[in-house]
């Protein structure tokens, strides 16, 4: 029964979900896990593919038996004839009927290549055309790299001026500080599970970065619909108000998060893990993470760091200062409204702009009603004048 409630209060944003009050919280988990991600980038680095890093490709029939033996033949191929190559990874590529197995090798020569292949088709009985493989240099890679920095770059400019023109620049400033968490967050456990790092791989990351910002932007849009003209009254401080609309918005992000990550769960983990479709690892890996880290981000990162820098303005320090006196007030019995429950800064509880608005209004026991009495009418008589109804004055 408390899960069906709880789930039922996330539909109607009434969960009270305590998120901007507790941001130190999510503010010193977030930096732990971007200091684990930049010892990973440091201590493990990233398992560059060759169009990163500059190799070979060979390609033998998957007709040949299986995986493990067609990377023991070309072991064997390079040990021989590749100069102390070695293979860097070995994976099954295509579809039914023409799938094949991929070998990836540090680099070789022309010749070197050329006697690897010959060895390999020997092994296997094969004519050498057969046994395919490609060069790759290293500064192709280095290319799409400045190419996805370039576009990288762009992008952020584009939604800061974006986000400044329709919102304002705090919250520009928490958008693109979730973006570059998102981004951190998604590397890192890219580079700790230690998959190859491909062309897939890096479209992944420019991907998620649309899907993060949608995120955003839908709690942003909240918040400034909760927080217009918030300076106008004394019910809520601007934190209580941001941390409302989180509730109201979540189960939204919550849905769409999910919706999104089924089709790239099935990608990952039936297409790359139970089909062995090697090359949907790379991409699915990259989107899975970074879309599930976005509705995090978003929800404990972007918020709370919006309401911390919109408490440093003097007229929302000001707004806030308010609401506390009244509050305090309130507690001390010197309003009218002493056992009416009001928030606190932590906005554990939703608030109802209403009843805290008519609290100042209501009478305390047993005083007398505070309406005006009729014009001319005095010790309970009517205005007549006479004993008599209707009686005229002599």
């Amino acid at each position: 029964m408390a899960g069906a409630g709880l789930a039922s209060r996330l539909y109607r944003g009434e969960a009270g979900l305590d998120i901007v009050g507790r941001r130190r919280v999510w503010f010193s988990v977030a930096g732990a896990l971007a200091l684990i991600s930049v010892l990973s980038f440091a201590l493990l680095r990233f398992d560059l593919g060759i169009e990163f890093a500059g190799g070979n490709s060979i390609q033998v029939p998957a007709s040949v038996g299986t995986l493990q033996q067609a990377e023991e033949a070309v072991d064997a191929a390079l040990a021989t004839e590749g100069g102390g190559a070695e293979v860097v990874t070995a994976q099954k590529v295509g579809g039914t009927g023409d799938d094949f197995y991929e070998m990836r090798t540090s680099q070789l020569s022309a010749e070197q290549a050329n006697a690897v292949k010959a060895a390999v088709a020997q092994e296997f009985g094969l004519p050498v055309s057969d046994v395919g493989g490609s060069q790759v240099s290293q500064a192709w890679g280095s290319q799409v790299t400045e190419r996805a920095v370039l576009g990288l770059v762009i992008f952020l400019v584009l939604v800061m001026v974006y986000l400044v023109l329709r919102f304002e620049w705090r919250m520009a400033v928490g958008a693109v500080s979730s973006l570059l968490m998102n981004l951190v967050l998604t590397a890192g456990i890219y580079s700790l599970v230690g998959f190859e790092v491909t062309p897939s791989t890096v479209i992944g990351f420019l991907t998620i970065l649309g899907f993060a910002l949608y995120d955003v932007v839908v709690v942003f849009d909240k918040i400034q619909e909760n927080t217009r003209g918030i300076t106008a009254n004394n019910n809520q401080t601007y934190g209580e108000a941001a941390n409302l609309a989180i509730n109201q918005s979540l189960m939204r992000s919550l849905n769409t998060s999910i919706v999104a990550l089924l089709p790239v769960g099935g990608l990952l983990f039936i297409g790359a893990g139970f089909f062995g479709a090697g090359t949907l690892k790379d991409l699915g890996l990259v989107l899975f993470v970074g879309m599930a880290v976005a509705f995090f981000s978003s929800i404990t990162l972007a918020t709370p760091l919006l309401v911390l820098l919109k408490n440093r303005e003097p007229r929302i320090q000001a707004h806030n200062k308010r609401v506390l006196t009244r509050r305090a007030a309130l507690e001390r019995g010197e309003g009218s409204a002493k056992n009416t429950p009001e928030p606190t800064e932590s906005a554990d509880e939703e608030i109802d702009p209403e009843a805290a608005a008519l609290a100042g209004a209501a009478p305390k026991v047993g005083a007398r009603p505070a309406g005006k009495r009729p014009a001319g009418a005095r010790g309970g008589r009517s205005a007549g004048g006479g004993n008599r109804p209707g009686g005229k004055r002599r």
